[in-house]
């Protein structure tokens, strides 16, 4: 997204300076001028090609987290907005976290509101935080807004970190099983080749291990690069909008790891709902937001299904309850808050139930595969060895006989 760097008039007749960040000049202008600002100059320019590659370094939920806890303590201890963002932008340790803490506090002492000023920089502060600030800034319980915003971030970094965790022991054993596997074909299969007579009789599968030991030692760049075009078109096609809708219409129906996906999807749905709506955003904009939040496209379009009925007077529940993605459960609970007055209550409770329910089966996945997992390699492993073995073992019996 385009940065522009600009000059304009505050209220007050001062000169203001600062960067923000817009699709186009004319979306830069309208927000300057939104602001109160007068605006005098306006220049687009270009990342800063000078920037290290340790400024560059992404802004983890851990760093927006802290920060988040840190300025609500200030503003709770009666610091004001710019100074506490200064402050901020000195004490933190990420530098593209310090560099847009000190383009927001210059900008919001320009007089730019402080939503506005935190929407330039959509990399770092999602959708959701915007529009949580702008409901603290128009109640005027931006502490707290702040501490729910932390909150929510810390939730939802824990469902992803369960997440990761489950799917990351799995990959670490496929990993060192090819390795073990390129071991024994570059360096073992030879030497056992090595004993084997000529004059034995050699099986199909034998034969076959040979072969492919010989061709990755001789011809080990046509491996490369045909492991390397598999990659970059796995990756090109995923990345592509037919492949992502693939991904999306499976990714929650796979055998073991979608009920999980599934469960941390939900779970991520409505710990943000329930956080809107408890900063008082209203229903349906609490809708839009958590709804493309929740990390699923499927989820994503039946919540925005259900804005539409929402407008037409109908349910929350009785909506979500068409789609397969949200269980019974889901839906009764909404319902009951709904007709209690109590929905963020409720979708909170939910929140905890499918979090835990993550967290159990996180650790239960990794339990359980591990004997299966061990079981493959020991059959591959010991498979390969029989193979190589065999030759041997039949040209000794024959010579002894």
């Amino acid at each position: 997204m385009p940065v522009f760097s600009y000059e304009c008039m505050n209220k007050q007749g001062e000169l203001v300076t600062g960067e923000i960040t817009a699709d186009t000049v004319a979306s830069a202008v309208e927000r300057l001028r939104a602001s109160g600002l007068a605006v005098l100059e306006l220049n687009e320019h270009k990342e800063r090609i000078q920037r290290s590659l340790l400024g560059n370094r992404k802004v983890k939920i851990a760093d927006v987290t802290l920060f988040s806890r840190q300025l609500a303590a200030m503003l709770s201890a009666g610091i004001t907005v710019t100074k506490a963002l200064y402050t901020l932008s000195r004490q933190t340790a990420n530098p593209t976290l310090r560099q847009a803490l000190e383009t927001i506090a210059k900008n919001v002492e320009g007089g730019m509101s402080l939503s506005d000023a935190f929407s330039a920089f959509p990399d770092i502060f999602s959708h959701l935080y915007i529009s949580m600030l702008k409901a603290g800034e128009v109640g005027g319980t931006l502490d707290k807004t702040l501490i729910q915003l932390s909150e929510q971030l810390y939730k939802e970094k824990r469902v992803k970190d369960n997440v990761k965790s489950a799917m990351s022991y799995p990959i670490i054993i496929v990993i060192v099983t090819i390795v073990i596997f390129l071991f024994m074909l570059v360096i073992m299969v030879p030497i056992f080749q090595g004993y084997i007579p000529q004059t034995a009789q050699i099986p199909a599968i034998t034969q076959f291990i040979f072969d492919v030991s010989s061709s990755l030692r001789t011809r080990w760049y046509i491996w490369i690069s045909v492991l390397l075009a598999i990659v970059c078109g796995n990756y090109l096609f995923f990345k592509s909008q037919t492949g992502h809708n693939l991904w999306e219409n499976y990714k929650l129906k796979l055998r073991i790891i979608g009920p999980i996906m599934t469960k941390s999807v939900i779970a991520r749905f409505t710990r943000t709902l329930a956080t809107l709506l408890e900063g008082g955003i209203p229903v349906v904009q609490a809708l839009e937001v958590a709804g493309p939040t929740s990390g699923s496209d499927i989820l994503a379009d039946t919540v925005k299904l259900a804005n539409k009925r929402i407008e037409e007077g109908k349910s929350i529940a009785s909506t979500l309850e068409e789609s397969p993605v949200f269980p019974p459960l889901v839906t009764q609970m909404i319902a009951t808050g709904e007709e209690t007055g109590k929905l963020p209550e409720m979708l909170s409770k939910v929140a905890d139930i499918y979090e835990d329910e993550v967290d159990t089966a996180t650790k239960n996945l990794s339990s359980s595969i591990q004997p299966l997992l061990l079981i493959i390699i020991g059959v591959l492993v010991g498979g390969m060895l029989i193979a190589l073995y065999v030759p041997i073992i039949t040209s000794v019996v024959s010579q002894a006989s």
